[in-house]
Parts: structure tokens; sequence; C-alpha cells
């Protein structure tokens, strides 16, 4: 089979299930990572043929896309702050606008002339606690989790991107394993409520880790009571806390900040103009 063959039956297949151009940003992952074509190469090599065992690749993850498991799951990996990023079901997967997150974070410490200590709670794929240790390779990254198989990942990923992050596996609601002090503590903990499941896509639901997602919604602020309450005892002077939040609970989650004595409490927008991440100082 050609691969403009393959390219053909791969659109007509999945084409009622999603629009064309994401059906086709699907043929093209898949080409690069079995194929080793980029989009450019495969437009230049459409009278390419394929062999029985790439042509069984594209046939088992058209499969896969109909029963609407992500892309990042059935190739392995997703790119993020420029860094490749093994994945499973075992973590979510990360998200562009926690990019920003750790965008925010680097700009603020840019001009630290002593080496940071950083603490990333809820680590799941380790895609923040990693992109900092690259970035900031002086710096003492540690993370934590409270699902082994998360901190596996994460450990591999570090492994990828030759950084060195210290991993524990913990649960911060019930443990106080914390013997460091630090200048950064950032988490994307749980923030979906149950009653916001209705809002989000069935790939998500059905594949992505539930734990690292949903909270009850009696109690939805409480992974960041929590933290908020661990970084007053552990950060250091001029320390700061950086929250990725819901964005429907973002007056409630700063107020609450606030409350906690932090000062200078700052609210900043995502790329799609949602309340999305919180800093909050200790002066």
């Amino acid at each position: 089979m050609k691969i403009s063959d393959l390219r053909k039956s791969f659109l007509e297949s999945l084409s009622k299930i999603y629009d064309t151009e994401e059906v086709l940003s699907f043929f093209y992952i898949l080409s690069e990572k079995k194929l080793d074509l980029r989009r450019v190469d495969v437009a230049m090599q459409l009278d390419k043929k394929l062999n029985p065992e790439e042509v069984m690749f594209f046939t088992e993850a058209e499969k896969r896309l109909k029963s609407q498991e992500p892309i990042q799951y059935i190739v392995g990996e997703t790119n993020f702050y420029g860094l490749l990023f093994f994945v499973n079901p075992h973590v979510l997967i990360p998200r562009p606008e926690t990019e920003e997150l750790v965008d925010w974070i680097l700009k603020d410490v840019k001009n630290q002339k002593q080496p940071l200590k950083i603490l990333d709670i809820g680590t799941g794929s380790g895609c923040i606690a990693v992109s900092l240790a690259k970035n900031l390779p002086n710096a003492k990254v540690y993370a934590i989790d409270i699902s082994d198989k998360a901190i596996e990942v994460a450990k591999e990923n570090a492994r990828i991107n030759q950084v060195k992050v210290t991993y524990i596996t913990t649960d911060v609601l019930n443990e106080e394993i914390f013997h460091e002090d630090f200048d950064v503590i950032v988490s994307n903990p749980p923030y979906v409520r149950e009653l916001e499941k209705k809002e989000m896509k069935s790939n998500v639901l059905e594949n992505e880790p539930s734990l690292a997602l949903f909270v009850t919604n009696n109690d939805p602020l409480l992974f960041y009571t929590k933290i908020t309450t661990i970084a007053l005892h552990k950060l250091k002077p001029d320390g700061s806390l950086y929250f990725e939040i819901n964005q429907y609970l973002s007056r409630e989650t700063k107020k609450m900040i606030e409350a906690s004595h932090f000062e200078s409490v700052i609210l900043k927008k995502d790329m799609y103009h949602n309340d999305r991440m919180i800093r909050a100082r200790l002066n």
C-alpha cells in the first residue's frame, strides 16, 4: 500500500468522529513516529510503498482513535516546553496552559543568583519538574505524587531529558515528609469538580486518570488549602507559591490564599483568556 492510499483510507475512516484537520494531524504524528517522516516528507513521498508491519501500525492506531484514545497515549509521547515526554494512561497528558505556568516561573526566577530549591506537588508525568530542572541546571528540584505508577513515568522523563529530580511517592493530604525549605513550590493539583464532567471531552473522561483530575463538589479547594498551608511553613522568606487553577473558582482560590496571610497574590490568564494561574509570595 502506498502512503497516499493509506492517508485516504485513514481520513475516510476517522472523518465521522474528528474533523479533517485533526485526522490529518493524527496521521502526520503517526508518520513521524513510525516512518520517521515529517509532514513535508509525507507530501513528497506519497508514492512510497509501505510494508505490512507499517500498515498494521496505522491500522491499530486507527482502531484506538475510533475509541477516542488520545493520540499521545497511542504514540507514547508528547512535547512540552520544547522537551519530549513519555506518557501513558497513568498520567495526565501535559497541557499548553501548564507550559505557561512553567514559563511564568522561569521568567520570575531568571535573575536569581543563588541556586534554587523547588518542590512540585502532584508531579504526574513530571512535566513541570523536569522542565524547570532542564532550564535551571543549578536548581535542586523535588517532586511528589501519590501514584507509584506516575512516579515511574516521571523518573523516565527525567532520564530522557537528562536532568536530576528527587522523586517521592507520598500523599500530600495525609503525610508530612518535607524536611527541606523551598524557594518555589508549584502545583497543578486535581481541580475539576464532578459537576464539570459534562463539559469535558469523552476522550479525557474515558482515558486519563481520574485521580489526577477530579475533586468533590463540596470541597473543590481541598488540595489548594492543604498545599497553601504547607507553603506557609516550608517556603523560604521571599519564596513563591504557584498554582494552576480551576478558572471557575479563581476568585475563591485567590481569596483563600490571601486569608492564609500570603501577600502579593496575583491571578494570571492563559492564552484562552481564562483565569488559570496564581502566584503568591511571602514577604
